[in-house]
Parts: C-alpha cells; sequence; structure tokens
C-alpha cells in the first residue's frame, strides 16, 4: 500500500484550470487501496488490481461459425458443385473422434470443434452453411465459389495464448467478468473498496425526516457525495451532522483519519468564526485551498489528517452550495477517489451537441451549464446525422439542487469561450457517465 505525504497537496499558485489540477493532482498520489481476490460472482464493479492474461488461447480450438458441414477448401471445385460423402457428426462438446479424412464433408454444428486431418496434417478449413448444401441418402452437394477459411473460427481469434485480456485498474463491468470466466479464472484480483468518510458540518443543518425548526435546512449534500462515492463502488462512512464545535469536529476528524481511507465535507471551509473545519484540518494536520478557474465551484480544500499508524488520510472539503458541491465533486474529487482506489482514471469524456440556448460568460475559468438534451424519439437526427440538441435546463444558481434533477448533465464551455451563440457546438459530460 503507497503511502501520502503530508504535503502532497500543497499548492499556493494562482488561479488554475481544471485540466491542470486535475493533471497536478494525479501525479502526486497513488494507489492505497489493497488487493484482494473475489470470486466472479462478487467481482462486478470491483477494480481490477493487476493485468489478466490468457494462460489458453479463447477459443481453444478452431471451431464453426454456423450450422453446416465442415470440408477441406482443397476438396471444393471452384466453378461447378462438389460432391462428397458424409462422413460423420459433430456438435458442440462431442468431437468427432478421429481425424476427418480428405474427401469427406462432415455435418457440424455451431461452436462445435473442427475436426483434425490425418497424421497430423492440418484438418477441414471451410463450413459451407447448412443453407447452401443439399444432403441425401449419405452424400451432400456443395455450391461453388465458397472461400477458404469460411465461416470458421480460430482458436486464440479472441484471445491470445499468453495475451493480455483485461488491464490493471478497470473498473469490472459484465462483460469483463464473462472475459475473466472465458481465461478460466474462477476468482478475480481486485482493490479493496475505498472507505470514504463523509459529514456535514453547521447548527443550521438538520437530518431528513426529523421536523424543521425555524432557521434550519435538511441536510441534502451529505447524501448526494456519499451517493456518488457509492456509485464508484466505495464505502461510505457516514459522519452524520458534526455541530459548530471545534472540538468535537476535531475528535469526529481525527477518528475518521484513523478508520476511512478518505474524508469528505461540504461547506464550512471559509474564514467565518463558525466554520470549524478549516481551522480544525489546520491544527490536525495541513490544508491547501486550490482556486480552480471553475463556475460553479469556489475554492477546493485540500490536505492530509494524520492516520495514526505513521500516514496520512486525505481530506477534501468541496463547497456548500450543491451545484458547486457535485461540479468539484466531479472535477476533483472523484478521479482523486478512483486514483486512491487504483482505478485508471481518464478525462471525461465529452460528447458533441448543438447549443439550443446563447450563452455568455468570463474568459478564463471554464463553466458547467445544466442541460437537458431534447427527445428525439423519431430518431431522425441519428439518422440525419446530426447532433442532439442541448436546452438549458432548470435556474442557474450554484445552490439550486433542483436544477441537476431532470438534467442529463453538463455542457462544458471552455476557458477561452466567452459569447457563446445558439446552434453552437459544444462538449456534453453525462451525468449517466461521471455520477453513476
Amino acid at each position: 500500500m503507497a503511502q501520502l505525504t503530508d504535503d502532497c497537496f500543497a499548492f499556493d499558485g494562482p488561479l488554475i484550470a481544471v485540466d491542470a489540477a486535475r493533471r497536478l493532482l494525479l501525479e502526486r498520489v497513488e494507489p492505497i487501496a489493497a488487493a484482494e481476490s473475489v470470486p466472479l460472482a462478487d467481482a462486478l464493479g470491483r477494480v481490477l488490481a493487476e493485468d489478466v492474461t490468457a494462460a489458453a488461447p479463447v477459443p481453444p480450438y478452431d471451431n464453426s461459425a454456423v450450422d453446416g458441414y465442415a470440408v477441406y477448401a482443397d476438396d471444393l471445385s471452384e466453378t461447378t458443385q462438389t460432391v462428397l460423402p458424409i462422413g460423420g457428426r459433430v456438435a458442440a462438446g462431442h468431437p468427432l473422434g478421429r481425424p476427418q479424412r480428405r474427401g469427406e464433408a462432415v455435418q457440424i454444428f455451431t461452436g462445435a470443434p473442427l475436426p483434425e486431418g490425418e497424421g497430423g496434417a492440418p484438418g477441414p478449413d471451410t463450413v459451407m452453411m447448412l443453407e447452401d448444401c443439399r444432403a441425401e441418402e449419405g452424400r451432400v452437394a456443395l455450391a461453388p465459389g465458397l472461400k477458404r477459411g469460411a465461416n470458421t473460427r480460430q482458436a486464440g481469434e479472441d484471445v491470445a495464448a499468453g495475451a493480455r485480456a483485461l488491464a490493471a485498474g478497470r473498473r469490472l463491468a459484465p462483460q469483463d467478468v464473462g472475459m475473466l470466466a472465458a481465461v478460466g479464472r474462477a476468482t478475480a484480483p481486485v482493490r479493496r473498496p475505498l472507505a470514504v468518510a463523509v459529514f456535514s458540518t453547521g447548527d443550521e443543518v438538520t437530518e431528513p425526516g426529523r421536523d424543521l425548526p425555524p432557521g434550519r435546512l435538511y441536510d441534502s449534500n451529505r447524501f448526494t457525495v456519499g451517493a456518488a462515492v457509492r456509485a464508484l463502488g466505495m464505502e461510505v462512512r457516514d459522519l452524520g451532522i458534526l455541530p459548530d464545535r471545534r472540538e468535537a469536529i476535531d475528535a469526529a476528524i481525527a477518528d475518521a483519519a484513523a478508520q476511512a481511507d478518505a474524508v469528505i465535507s461540504t461547506g464550512g471551509m471559509s474564514m467565518g468564526e463558525e466554520d470549524h473545519v478549516r481551522a480544525a484540518i489546520e491544527g490536525l494536520g495541513r490544508l491547501a485551498f486550490w482556486r480552480i478557474a471553475i463556475k460553479p465551484g469556489r475554492p477546493v480544500g485540500m490536505g492530509t489528517i494524520p492516520d495514526g499508524r505513521d500516514g496520512f488520510t486525505p481530506f477534501v472539503g468541496l463547497p456548500g452550495n450543491p451545484v458547486a458541491a457535485v461540479t468539484t465533486f466531479i472535477a476533483l474529487a472523484r478521479p482523486l477517489l478512483q486514483t486512491l482506489q487504483g482505478e485508471a482514471v481518464e478525462p471525461p469524456r465529452l460528447h458533441p451537441v448543438t447549443l439550443g440556448f446563447a450563452y455568455r460568460k468570463k474568459t478564463g475559468r471554464r463553466e458547467y451549464v445544466r442541460v437537458r438534451l431534447a427527445a428525439d424519439p423519431g430518431g431522425e437526427a441519428a439518422a440525419s446525422g446530426r447532433l442532439p440538441i442541448a436546452h438549458k435546463h432548470g435556474r442557474g444558481g450554484a445552490g439550486m439542487l433542483s436544477s441537476l434533477v431532470g438534467a442529463d448533465g453538463f455542457v462544458e464551455l471552455a476557458e477561452d469561450r466567452t459569447h457563446i451563440a445558439e446552434g453552437e457546438t459544444a462538449g456534453f459530460l453525462s451525468f449517466n457517465e461521471v455520477l453513476s
């Protein structure tokens, strides 16, 4: 398990672009989650801890891609019909049991192994589809013009023996679990799920389900961030709502650093006398504020807290406004957690869309605008090659959680764009890819 240094998040530079901040962050952290082996039934969503290679070829033998007749291409006429005796039958899981002789055809079914040749020579190399054959009285008529190798699948054409089937750092999808089974693995070498402590602070914040006294509001950020962490396959240590008392916050954060792999909070990071999280992190460990050129989103607190075992636990302090918290989670906290988990982190994938609105922004910062893609029930846009249309969704304030509900994602507007006209093209960041 790699250890973080106490100054890995130190940053006192000027306003920094989103891509540069992400790159700088990922350069400074390494995976900390230990590896373990789990049955394939439990591998979905886990992060692969090491490369998986194929000990044997996949498929392990040459086989038929269709129902039909296995023949030697050299036995077929290129111009006229060929008639051959039927020498046997091969079904999936039931080999012929003997070499196939030259000058004969063998009935074969999809997935069945192609027979061997006589005396160690290559076996039949071509399969004629059943629909193109006419069989009667133990003989089969084969049409001319079939290419050598037609309708066959070669051993190892999916994965060659010794080849890498899956790369370390991959979050296992259903098809990946299937690949592990295809190469003969009964278990998967995966990273242990990261344990992430999440908390809110503030005497004005109330637990959902309780009565709401005057001057209070329900805690939503803790549940939003916790759900986003769980979507990454990680465990959430819910610390609840910490009161506005320094000693209580100190004790809770110190305990979390000893029990969890990372700690995330929202709000409580400003300089006010009631904002104790900042002072607690600075008192316990080290804290730096990353001034990211992003909207919505204020400076994000990044720091380390001693874990009581000669190491340090990373801390991320997200903004208190719900939309800003989500935006900065996607931009910085998510790739940080993925890296700590051992997952290979790729830049967010942007899909081109046509803007259904005009927009103005300041230069030098990246903005994320909540949008909903236009419905296209008839598929006309896809059929014509037109891009989907993105319409601005909800009210624009950073505190408007309702603007995220019903939105399909963000339109990302680069730092150098200022006046964006309706009909222009922009990159769309899907919530399905970064919040699930």
